[in-house]
């Protein structure tokens, strides 16, 4: 595949930033991809490594030497077909992926891996813009329906490949607008919602019906969980209207943590901070939107979503932006042998960490202070790990400053109450029940009820979504025709 010594020719080449002083100006994408002829001595470095460990770390099992090879060719009309086979929307994944495909990478156990998150991101692109993607309507009808409730990448994949297969699919979106927690929970600078927005198009041309504003049945009236919806459905009305159900919305509840203090105002988990600042973007009005103009920022979490909310308090004018994480820092460099093909634990630095962030490690909040009802700082104590457990260490507390704080320490489940009011059965973590075998799997112990995404699985990466929606999408379609052409 590629060149047969393109590998010990070239050397990777990363995908460039605008400047940070440019990009904090602005909501939007930053990323300089790459071009034509990078692309192609990027594709070239591919080797014919006979077993192709990145197709089984990729979660979609994108057939990567395949593509690979076309763009080396410049053929990139068949590159888009090929990653297409796998992957309804590789413009989601070619800019937020973490790319467990180049950590699979056979190059990598002693090198730097084909850069294969770049080269799909530049098929995509190049396929919009030379008008390859088309919408793919069905050729024959089947009349059955189906309700996907839900519409984030999971939501969005099953409802593509059943509408292809035929049958008439209804959309359902609490919120005012398509695509879940890709739409209010990923920043625009990291992807632009015009990507969701022109697949929506393409969605509904193949015959997609979309429902925003619509709540499929009840949540807590104290749920923090955004929702912006305008009318309700019970899920008994969606039982006895559609011919099967599936369930693809995502694992919402947050993760709190309730130290002394934890009801000061100014402390906020990040879903209700990230999403307000799309909607801004979108050109709505808000009142009272949650700003970090001239405060002191701390945000719990070292995740994904806690680094979003740094890129986010950074423009809004933050004076100092502090991100903690509870566990030990860890080691810059993987320990390749040891862990090669899987995914490493090693010290990632985001684009929004570059921007302005002092990280502090193996630090837990003991308690919020505040003065007047708000908080003012907070005070923790640096832990380590025995036995396998974090316990404080003896004269390490401190307090810091803080204006607002921003809860981003993950996702604990979806709402109990939605998966209450279809009676589906939850695992001991709280998720759908289901299996994901060939054979009657994301069939859940409810007749012609199905799961699939993060409600299933617990909170997890957009393609792990994409993945679970294109195969609860062919459980399906045979459960409602007795057999199925789609892809698994």
């Amino acid at each position: 595949m590629g060149k047969v010594t393109g590998f010990m020719e070239y050397e990777r080449l990363e995908e460039g930033y605008k400047p940070v002083p440019e990009r904090l100006k602005h909501y939007k994408e930053f990323v300089v991809g790459l071009d034509d002829s990078q692309a192609k001595v990027q594709a070239a470095r591919c080797m014919d490594c006979g077993t192709p460990f990145c197709n089984s770390g990729c979660p979609v099992n994108n057939i990567i030497p395949d593509f690979n090879d076309l763009v080396y060719q410049a053929d990139w009309k068949n590159a888009i077909t090929v990653l297409h086979s796998t992957n309804n929307f590789p413009e989601f994944t070619g800019r937020i992926c973490p790319a467990p495909c180049e950590a699979a990478c056979t190059l990598n156990v002693n090198g730097e891996a084909v850069g294969i998150k770049s080269i799909e991101h530049a098929i995509i692109d190049k396929a919009w813009a030379e008008g390859w993607v088309q919408p793919q309507p069905a050729r024959i009808k089947t009349g059955k329906k189906v309700a996907v409730v839900g519409s984030g990448p999971a939501g969005m994949a099953a409802a593509q490949q059943l509408a292809r297969a035929g049958h008439d699919v209804t959309l359902f979106e609490k919120n005012d607008r398509v695509g879940g927690l890709l739409r209010y929970g990923i920043p625009d600078f990291k992807m632009e919602k015009s990507h969701i927005d022109r697949r929506v198009e393409q969605m509904k041309a193949e015959g997609v019906v979309f429902r925003t504003g619509v709540m499929v049945g009840e949540l807590p009236k104290d749920s923090k969980v955004t929702n912006w919806a305008k009318e309700t459905i019970t899920p008994e009305q969606l039982q006895k209207d559609f011919d099967a159900v599936l369930l693809t919305g995502g694992s919402e509840q947050s993760r709190d943590l309730p130290v002394p203090g934890r009801d000061l105002d100014g402390i906020h988990f990040a879903m209700e901070f990230l999403p307000q600042q799309n909607k801004v973007n979108a050109g709505d009005k808000l009142k009272g939107q949650l700003r970090a103009d001239g405060k002191h920022v701390i945000v719990i979490g070292g995740g994904d979503t806690g680094s979003d909310c740094v890129g986010t308090s950074n423009r809004h004018g933050a004076v100092s932006v502090t991100q903690f994480e509870v566990m030990p820092q860890p080691p810059e460099v993987e320990n390749k042998p040891l862990v090669w093909p899987y995914w490493p634990l090693k010290l990632r630095t985001s684009s929004s960490h570059e921007e302005g962030c002092t990280r502090e490690f193996a630090i837990s909040t003991k308690a919020f202070k505040g003065e007047k009802g708000k908080v003012t700082g907070l005070t923790t104590v640096h832990v380590e790990m025995k036995d396998g457990k974090l316990v404080e260490i003896p004269g390490t507390e401190k307090d810091y400053k803080a204006d607002m704080v921003l809860l981003a320490m993950g996702f604990v489940n979806p709402v109990a109450s939605i998966l209450d009011g279809f009676g589906v059965e939850k695992d001991a973590r709280g998720n759908a029940k289901a299996s994901t075998d060939f054979t009657g799997g994301y069939v859940t112990n409810v007749p012609k009820v199905f799961v699939a995404g993060d409600m299933r699985r617990g909170q997890s990466l957009v393609v792990w979504a994409i993945r679970e929606g294109r195969q609860a999408a062919r459980s399906v379609d045979e459960f409602l025709m007795g057999f199925s052409d789609l892809p698994r």
